[in-house]
């Protein structure tokens, strides 16, 4: 696996659930560190002595698959080294994690793939699917079974905490939410708290997420992986899931069970404050998190999606 930067953490994730889940084995090479999220790093050029740079070129040489992350491809610079150089034999993958660039203008990639002949295309979430339709979405991971993504066991008479773990505030909702909760608080006995995590290492991020008892993605239709680790440590998931995300993640899990809490951005204040008012309504649904991802989204589940993809490709 090669990327700029890893993606929100799932490269490594990928590596270390095809290390341990599949007979193959992966190794990822990154270059840069971005937002200061500290995900842990296999390849990292920065931190390569002269005996790292020697195993990276001879994982180029005799590696069966080059599979680019984000904007990625065989002509990234690796030092002395390009990808381009090595392809002879290699299935080339191209995985799209909603990169602004991707977003803003697909049909370059689009066009990209064309012609170079690229057939081997993923997108990490259901909505992507509309920007490179000839992709197949490869859903995230995560490691249920780490005790950081576990549940925490909450005191009943504490505050309710929600979290919110934005990298772009922009896109994630975030004023609509601070302003629901600003708003709740003026209310008598609303005892609640946000707890808004910014440029925070991904270990304290997880540990302040597992203290909380609601975390709120976003509400633009989709999901991300704040989504995954939230539902993994049992809380309750606040997104605005759209048909077509439900639907694919219904075909991708089995189920129409979905744990998510729906809400929109016009009813956030009385959707956000029926939820909180009814504890039962609230426990319910962070038992249906964590049950969810136990039955469907195992990450050695998810791995061996993402397997049966290199065995088809070409």
């Amino acid at each position: 696996m090669i990327a700029i930067n890893d993606p929100a953490g799932t490269a490594i994730e990928f590596t270390k659930a095809i290390n341990k889940y599949t007979e193959h084995t992966c190794r990822l090479i990154t270059k840069e560190i971005r937002y200061n999220f500290m995900f842990k790093k296999d390849l990292h050029l920065p931190w390569l002595d002269a005996d790292g740079w020697e195993e990276m070129e001879q994982l180029l040489r005799t590696s069966d698959v080059f599979h680019f992350h984000m904007t990625a491809d065989e002509y990234i610079e690796l030092g002395p080294f390009k990808p381009v150089n090595y392809l002879h034999g290699k299935i080339i993958v191209h995985h799209h994690h909603g990169h602004p660039d991707f977003r803003g203008n697909p049909e370059k990639y689009r066009n990209k793939y064309k012609k170079r002949d690229r057939h081997n295309l993923l997108v990490s979430t259901p909505d992507l699917l509309k920007l490179l339709p000839e992709a197949r979405w490869q859903p995230n991971l995560v490691p249920i079974d780490d005790p950081l993504y576990t549940p925490l066991k909450h005191k009943p008479d504490e505050p309710v905490i929600i979290c919110h773990s934005p990298t772009r505030k922009d896109l994630k909702n975030t004023s609509e939410l601070v302003q629901a909760v600003n708003q709740l608080k003026k209310k008598v006995g609303t005892n609640i708290e946000l707890c808004l995590i910014e440029n925070t290492p991904h270990k304290e991020c997880l540990r302040l997420k597992r203290e909380s008892h609601i975390l709120f993605d976003h509400m633009q239709g989709y999901f991300g992986v704040s989504s995954l680790e939230g539902l993994s440590q049992g809380l309750s998931v606040i997104a605005g899931l759209d048909e077509w995300n439900r639907q694919c993640i219904e075909m991708f899990t089995g189920t129409s069970e979905l744990p998510w809490v729906l809400m929109s951005p016009e009813n956030l204040i009385q959707q956000l404050n029926e939820l909180l008012l009814d504890i039962n309504l609230l426990n319910y649904y962070a038992e249906e998190s964590r049950q969810f991802m136990e039955t469907c989204w195992r990450d050695a589940q998810v791995v061996q999606k993402l397997q049966f993809f290199y065995s088809e490709a070409k």
